[in-house]
């Protein structure tokens, strides 16, 4: 089997360079076999469906209270929550798991602060399943509504990342979905905890507690088995680095939605205040260099010099290696850098890297976007209109920002609530998946007896 035909597999599917050096705390799974896994993941789904059928006839207030009665948990129990959370750290830490890895695994104080908030933001959204696209009566006097529904159950394989356990529980619930989580064994720990919290909550607000379900303890065969169960999960959303999302979207019979691979450009024109740039490109890259809306591509027109040195310094004291071509390499003068290559070019670093590269115009910008872009998030920074309309215009993302940092490519920051993740794909979702995104339509057709001639 050649190198790319390992890596897509049904056997390593879900499974990325720093799980497989992990191997996970709870693999209670090893004893059986793929398809016995298999049932049992088609056991939950059904479970799930079930549970599904109960939250469609919820209204709102109910729905809202089981959001919020997930956040006095989440807040109530924290000291749990970060005890699980440091052991999965621990692990990480001593397996050699890379810093950015880390840092989508860690939860403090304030993150956890974060995800309560984020629950009483969603109660406070209007509920979308009912909501009314577009409606008309025709000459013949049916009557037709386009309405939104719940998808039914999904299915969500992420890893090392415990918020999204909450999130997705929360976006879910207040979309009417039920929800499969595989979460990865290098969060196995707090998703455990996140997981047992959710549920009791639901309990208590007299919602079925099948409502959010886990596979963490089939390992990734569990992840398998969800990509293999069509018909009883509706929508698998992978979320993470490059090789889960593309073992998802090769190997699932499910439908996928894909998200999230970032390899983002901020483009620098020859008229951009250079202290606007300055700040912009610091927090891009800076703020949380760990996700997927984190600049990776700085590409600066060659007459902005100015600009550019102030931004080199800048990120250079904030210890970010610079991949440079030769042009940058002169504008940055003594500042340290590296030379780029055309992997950098390639690259979503998730870390405290950047690629640079000096174009002579906003066409080589532009044509230097296309040959990279991943669709995620593209930036221009401009105090030239026109430059920004044909930028606006011509580049092809899931989101564009005209000065603008590229971290606003977020859910809560676009005041969406939490999200599932950004879609870049060209799907009824595109970028970040809020609750909109994880429903559905349906025509409701009314009428007097009508029958067709």
């Amino acid at each position: 089997m050649t190198d790319a035909a390992l890596e897509n597999s049904p056997e390593t599917v879900a499974a990325t360079a720093e799980e497989s050096q992990n191997p996970t705390p709870v693999e209670e799974s090893q004893a059986l076999s793929p398809e016995q896994v298999a049932e049992m993941v088609a056991a939950l789904a059904d479970r799930a469906r079930v549970a599904s059928r109960v939250l469609a006839k919820a209204d709102r207030d109910w729905k809202d209270l089981a959001l919020r009665e997930i956040g006095a948990q989440v807040n109530a129990r924290r000291a749990a929550i970060l005890a699980a959370n440091a052991l999965d750290v621990k692990r990480g830490q001593e397996d050699g798991t890379s810093d950015a890895m880390i840092d989508r695994l860690r939860l403090d104080d304030a993150r956890i602060d974060g995800l309560v908030a984020s629950l009483e933001e969603l109660a406070g959204l209007p509920d979308p399943v009912g909501e009314v696209l577009r409606g008309q009566t025709l000459p013949n006097g049916l009557r037709l509504r386009q309405v939104c529904v719940p998808l039914g159950v999904i299915g969500v394989i992420y890893e090392a990342r415990p918020n999204v356990t909450i999130d997705i529980a929360g976006l879910a619930l207040k979309s009417g979905n039920a929800a499969i989580l595989r979460g990865g064994t290098a969060a196995a720990e707090t998703n455990k905890t996140l997981v047992g919290i959710i549920r009791d909550a639901l309990g208590k607000v007299e919602l079925p507690e099948d409502l959010i379900l886990s596979t963490d303890e089939y390992g990734r065969e569990g992840a398998n088995a969800m990509m293999g169960a069509r018909g009883k999960i509706d929508v698998l959303i992978p979320r993470g680095g490059r090789s889960l999302i593309q073992s998802v979207v090769q190997n699932s019979k499910v439908p996928v939605i894909e998200t999230g691979e970032g390899n983002v450009h901020i483009y620098v024109d020859e008229s951009a205040d250079p202290e606007m740039a300055t700040d912009i490109l610091v927090n891009a890259k800076t703020q949380r260099p760990s996700v997927c809306n984190t600049v990776e591509t700085l590409l600066l027109h060659e007459n902005a010099t100015t600009a550019g040195y102030e931004i080199f310094r800048e990120l250079n004291r904030r210890g970010v290696v610079l991949h440079v071509d030769e042009k940058a390499k002169e504008i940055a003068k003594e500042i340290p850098t590296v030379p780029a290559t055309e992997e950098d070019y390639q690259t979503e670093y998730m870390n405290l890297d950047i690629a640079v590269h000096v174009v002579s115009d906003m066409d080589e910008a532009i044509s230097h976007i296309r040959k990279y872009t991943t669709g995620h998030t593209e930036a221009i920074l401009t105090n030239d209109l026109k430059n920004a309309n044909r930028f606006v215009e011509e580049i092809d993302a899931a989101a564009v920002m005209v000065n603008a940092s590229t971290r606003f490519t977020d859910g809560g920051q676009l005041g969406l609530g939490a999200e599932v993740g950004i879609s870049t794909q060209k799907m009824h979702a595109r970028g970040p998946m809020g609750l909109r995104e994880l429903t559905t339509t349906k025509w409701i057709v009314n009428g007097d007896g009508h029958v067709r001639n």
